[in-house]
């Protein structure tokens, strides 16, 4: 996976050990992002309020606010509540340790020891996905901004036509599943916009 300089992500990493954190740098470098450590949940916090991650690799177990609290503290804020949150922890966990974690709404969990390749991979799906994010909103900013002039200029309703054809195939390759409904309003919007020329 390529990744364009404005559509990056930061990635946050989470762990009150310092052998951990580099552990994970380390099996992240080579997917070319910036990695941003923090030593506790506050820490975490406190970073994403000054940051926008693409997503975050939280351990359970830390002194002080866990990552359950922290994960429940990051979901409640406007700012960060749609980062999504991967959740880290021993090989001694139990499945009740799994369902709160959804529960609190992280996207998924993994296990130590950690397989490197596996979360390298999970963590690329979610850059990705940050990444197709990104381009959405911009496509979105730039029809505004189209459709606020052509509401001046007749001239411009082929842009706006186009730009929205080009929004619907972007979001019909989105892997999300509200993109779909979506993609099938905005080919409404196209079909009336054509009508309007006519």
């Amino acid at each position: 996976m390529s990744f364009s300089a404005s559509d990056k992500g930061g990635i946050l990493i989470v762990d009150d050990m310092e052998e951990n954190l580099i552990a994970l740098e380390a099996v992240l470098s080579p997917l070319e992002q910036q990695i941003i450590r923090a030593y506790s949940g506050e820490e975490a916090l406190k970073a994403m309020l000054r940051q926008d991650f693409a997503v975050v690799l939280l351990d359970v177990l830390m002194p002080g606010m866990d990552g359950f609290e922290t994960a429940a503290n990051i979901k409640r804020l406007d700012q960060t509540k749609d980062v999504p949150i991967i959740l880290l922890t021993g090989t001694d966990a139990d499945s009740d340790v799994a369902y709160r974690g959804y529960a609190i709404g992280a996207a998924d969990f993994l296990t130590k020891p950690i397989d490197p390749w596996v979360l390298r991979t999970k963590v690329g799906v979610f850059l990705e996905l940050h990444r197709k994010n990104r381009q959405l909103a911009h496509q979105a900013a730039e029809l505004r901004r189209l459709w606020t002039e052509s509401a001046r200029s007749e001239h411009r309703t082929e842009d706006v036509a186009e730009l929205l054809a080009r929004s619907e195939t972007l979001l019909r390759r989105c892997d999300d599943p509200d993109a779909a409904g979506l993609a099938a309003r905005v080919a409404e919007v196209r079909h009336a916009i054509r009508n309007l020329r006519c």
